[in-house]
């Protein structure tokens, strides 16, 4: 199979489908955003299952969304599907002195110390601009805690963080036994920080984690359902406790298979 023409291949077809298409036509970069958006979740789903194939279609889909987007910005004499290749060449080289220039780093934290530095002198005006205000808030404090390790502002050890964790926790109960919707909201919110910062110290990714922990959760409870089936009798009639005996013959069961 020849892939040569590929990439012109897909120009040549966006370009058909744009002049042609009646739904192609009617596409703005804002009617596009909801589905990039989707395709970003389904491409993050073939990743974490590690399906290979299942990643190089949406990789394939992703592809077609940047060469869209590219399209209707030519259209608008913004730029062109090369302006986009050219530019993030350019900054690539631009952060990796390490390698096109003559800085010298010792491991990997000097890299994302070295591109913070960079970005400020390339007009950012804080090491935390460039997230966007829209991603998930569990991303976001990931990013915002890795962002501001960069110039230092870090606890020590994970006992440090341990501690802060507890005082976050002590905090959240004050704020219930208030009863005070408002501050307890901002308590909750402090505790989930504290632990994302705790998953970083302990070298867990807290989306996985938490994503591993959805994945069991469903396992486990559509079990439960078809064990309630298979007994002749539905959920919504059974008492928590008895849900909860089912739960543990699920949680046996996986133990057994293990």
């Amino acid at each position: 199979m020849q892939y040569s023409q590929s990439p012109e291949r897909l120009r040549k077809i966006m370009d058909e489908l744009r002049e042609q298409c009646p739904w192609d036509k009617k596409q703005t970069i804002h009617t596009l955003r909801p589905q990039t958006l989707e395709e970003v979740y389904e491409l993050t789903d073939a990743i974490g299952r590690e399906d290979w194939q299942g990643l190089k279609e949406e990789l394939g889909d992703m592809l077609l969304h940047i060469v869209f987007y590219s399209k209707i910005g030519a259209e608008q004499g913004q730029f062109t599907l090369d302006d986009v290749i050219e530019g993030v060449c350019n900054k690539l080289v631009h952060r990796h002195p390490h390698i096109y220039g003559q800085v010298q780093v010792q491991d990997e934290e000097a890299v994302k110390q070295n591109w913070e530095k960079l970005k400020q002198k390339e007009g950012k005006k804080s090491v935390l601009s460039g997230i966007p205000a829209s991603m998930p808030a569990l991303i976001k404090a990931l990013r915002l805690q890795e962002k501001t390790k960069t110039v230092g502002f870090e606890w020590e050890n994970a006992a440090q963080v341990r501690e802060k964790v507890e005082e976050e926790m002590g905090e959240l109960y004050e704020a219930v036994e208030r009863g005070h919707a408002d501050d307890t909201e901002s308590e909750l919110g402090d505790v989930l920080f504290a632990l994302i910062n705790y998953a970083r110290f302990i070298k867990v990714d807290p989306e996985q984690a938490l994503e591993r922990t959805n994945r069991k959760f469903m396992r486990r409870f559509m079990r439960v359902e078809e064990m309630a089936a298979a007994a002749g009798k539905s959920l919504h009639d059974m008492t928590l406790w008895e849900m909860d005996a089912l739960w543990n013959d699920v949680k046996a069961e996986e133990r057994a298979n293990q």
